[in-house]
């Protein structure tokens, strides 16, 4: 997959790619991320971006002019999606995450200041994200989440699919609690049907874990699992 960033500042990706997971998917080719400035597209001779809304208010808006000639700078994919990465856009789920992961390119836009002209928006975006109710100086931090919230669903990039498949939220629950070595800590032991061996009885108590901890952690998620469960029936 590749993906593309559209964003003033490149450098705020420079070390959480260079770390993990996401720098073997790099160095192995599975996952390409690609940065566009949007500075260098600015036809003004301090390479200015933004100015003053019209209608008043305060702080600064990006003008639409080097976002859109950014964008069209970047050579597309035939399987490719524009995501603005806003408040304003629904927020990012583990289903949208797996379906992101389906296109072979994302190209993402990542804002600041004030916002984007609306115009630049309604030229290029195909859909707006948000990585939860609540405001960050930029786009920058939630692209980043989407990235890696993505890449563990590419070929390659996670040693085991069965792991993607049992993480927190992939069927809709909180994932059950995980224990190793020691078997004993501070008076503390690992639960024993865990050193059972009996596989039917581990992925039962498993179960009804990650039914009481959604319950009582994330009964909003408890809510929905029992409705769409209902539904599907």
């Amino acid at each position: 997959m590749k993906v593309d960033i559209l964003t003033l500042f490149p450098d705020m990706f420079d070390s959480p790619l260079k770390e993990s997971l996401l720098k073997k998917a790099i160095e192995n080719s599975i996952l390409e991320v690609c940065f566009t400035n949007m500075r260098d597209y600015s036809t003004n001779k301090h390479h200015k971006v933004d100015d003053y809304p019209y209608g008043g208010g305060k702080g600064l808006v990006i003008s639409p002019e080097p976002v859109v000639l950014a964008y069209e700078s970047i050579e597309k994919k035939p399987n490719s999606k524009t995501i603005f990465l806003s408040p304003g856009g629904k927020v990012l789920n583990q289903k949208k995450l797996k379906e992101l992961s389906q296109f072979d390119q994302l190209i993402l836009l990542c804002g600041h200041y004030e916002g984007i002209d609306q115009r630049a928006i309604d030229m290029i975006v195909d859909e707006e994200i948000s990585i939860g109710d609540y405001i960050l100086t930029g786009g920058e931090l939630p692209a980043l989440v989407l990235i890696d919230g993505v890449s563990r669903y590419l070929d390659g990039v996670v040693g085991s699919k069965e792991s993607v498949l049992e993480d927190s939220l992939s069927n809709g629950l909180l994932k059950y609690p995980q224990y190793t070595n020691p078997r004993k800590f501070r008076e503390i032991e690992v639960p024993e049907v865990l050193l059972s061996g009996h596989h039917k009885k581990i992925e039962e108590w498993r179960l009804d874990q990650s039914y009481k901890r959604t319950k009582i952690s994330r009964p909003d998620l408890w809510h929905k699992y029992l409705k769409n469960k209902k539904e599907v029936k």
